[in-house]
């Protein structure tokens, strides 16, 4: 089997323009059938969903719920069947696509955190989060700067110059956050995002996307099935055999 590789997701193409800060993410009867006929199966049953920007959603179920075929529809990655589905105050799909450009979707406006950070092993710190913004047409210079800015805020500025081999797990995986926020995209999908990381450093992670989208206005989903961090959502949607239930998270505090 071929192993995803995240980045030709994101080659240059002409950029999408950026959407009016205000919008968050809106699902609206969303399906997917994979196959057709006697063959086909139905993975995301009329789905509906809404995070508000500045709020981080998490969203959960069992293996083969349908977690992942909804995170590749909403990141542009898979077609839907029918549906409706928006993205800050731009409506990316609406039984079809309605961007001419997927690839520049993925990049300007959808930023991706995934459980393997996928930094750029050649490149240093700083340009792995400055790289998307580079591809977007920003000039060196600014790219650069901006890359230092989300570094300091994710207190990993001493680590600009190093190597990715030389951080640490969290370290990585607080630079490919920085990747995400890159471009100010109005919405971010974090698939297990803490997994491979201990409880201190897991709800470390959680901290700063909860801090990162407050800050930027971002609405953030994040698929997870990581029970040390559930308990700090405020709101859950719950996914099973494709349809999704949304419910009152602890919301318990990360200070």
């Amino acid at each position: 089997m071929k192993r995803f590789n995240p980045f030709h997701l994101f080659a240059r193409h002409a950029a999408v323009p950026a959407a009016e800060v205000g919008g968050g993410i809106v699902i609206e009867n969303l399906r997917k059938v994979y196959g057709t006929g006697d063959t086909a199966v139905e993975a995301l049953k009329n789905v509906n969903m809404q995070v508000a920007p500045g709020e981080v959603v998490g969203l959960v179920g069992p293996s083969g719920s349908g977690k992942s075929t909804l995170l590749k529809c909403l990141g542009a990655i898979i077609e839907p069947t029918s549906g409706r589905m928006t993205l800050g105050n731009e409506v990316i799909y609406d039984n079809g696509w309605r961007t001419p450009d997927l690839r520049a979707l993925r990049r300007d406006r959808i930023g991706f955190v995934f459980q393997a950070p996928y930094l750029i092993p050649f490149l240093d710190v700083t340009d792995n989060v400055a790289l998307l913004p580079m591809l977007a047409g920003v000039s060196n210079a600014q790219a650069r700067a901006r890359a230092l800015e989300l570094l300091t805020a994710l207190d990993v500025q001493h680590r600009a110059r190093a190597q990715v081999s030389q951080l640490s797990g969290g370290e990585q995986q607080r630079v490919s956050i920085a990747r995400a926020l890159a471009n100010r995209p109005p919405v971010i999908l974090a698939d297990e995002p803490t997994a491979p990381l201990d409880s201190e450093r897991a709800l470390g992670v959680m901290r700063i996307l909860n801090r990162m989208a407050r800050e930027a206005h971002t609405a953030i989903i994040v698929v997870t099935h990581d029970e040390k961090i559930i308990p700090t959502f405020r709101r859950i949607y719950q996914i099973r055999d494709g349809q999704t239930v949304e419910e009152a998270g602890e919301g318990r505090s990360l200070e």
